[in-house]
């Protein structure tokens, strides 16, 4: 199952972007935006010349049924950290969830490729420390674009070492092994989103930064902030994002 969090996060978000128009839409929670841009286009330059055409022959080469079982399995290794973030949160259903998905998909699941705790009705919501620092009363602080790692917020930012470390590739000792599957892992996010960048609309720069930001308020507050931007009716069925993809 692929879902692509905003963070992450990561390049790949950023790298829906394209080339943002000169236009300007300011937000208040976006002071820093000249900033922001700057970064923003520095990501868009290493995604246009180096990610995205990896990604492009790789969604070309690989079976989708292949393609489903890379995102199913980094998906699997983020349950632990959904469970580690649903207990700081007090969620102990959702920690449940996540360990009874854990487990399954790592059993019956072949490591993780197969995805057999989905149609159990064990049904994926993820968490993070982002959402935990949320949720404990910290404010998200202005937006913020990172290098490599693209849209965030000073919370979320805050919040990525913790990540880093309940994932478990960040644990892998051979270099070799650890950073292949990290690479791995932002090429098959990145070929999931070739087919995102037409819901894009106007400036580049500013739909990214809303809808991360919009999403990110859904998440945090589990819905109470309305509907979900991302949901049916939203900005289409496909266009989700995990935290996952910050972890690195």
């Amino acid at each position: 199952m692929k879902s692509i969090h905003w963070l992450g996060g990561i390049c790949i978000a950023t790298a829906l972007s394209g080339c943002a128009s000169t236009g300007e839409d300011s937000n208040p929670q976006d002071p820093w935006e000249g900033f922001n841009r700057g970064v923003y286009q520095f990501n868009d330059t290493l995604d246009r010349y180096a990610l995205k055409p990896v990604a492009q022959g790789y969604d070309t080469v690989t079976p989708d049924p292949v393609q489903d079982g890379v995102g199913n399995f980094f998906s699997n290794l983020g349950e632990i950290r959904t469970v580690f973030n649903s207990i700081l949160q007090w969620q102990w259903g959702n920690a449940g969830v996540a360990s009874g998905r854990f487990v399954v998909n790592t059993i019956l699941g072949v490591g993780g490729v197969l995805d057999p705790a989905t149609r159990m009705g064990l049904n994926e919501n993820e968490e993070d420390f982002g959402q935990t620092l949320g949720a404990w009363g910290v404010d998200s602080g202005p937006y913020l674009v990172l290098p490599i790692f693209g849209p965030s917020t000073v919370r979320d930012a805050s919040g990525l070492p913790v990540d880093a470390y309940t994932y478990p590739v960040t644990y892998v000792e051979d270099d070799k092994w650890r950073y292949g599957l990290t690479f791995l892992r932002f090429v098959d996010l990145r070929a999931g989103l070739l087919d995102q960048e037409a819901l894009i609309q106007g400036d580049r720069y500013s739909f990214i930064r809303d809808a991360y930001l919009q999403r990110r308020q859904f998440e945090v507050t589990n819905g109470a902030a309305g509907k979900d931007p991302f949901a049916s009716g939203g900005f289409g069925d496909d266009f989700e994002y995990s935290e996952d993809d910050f972890a690195e």
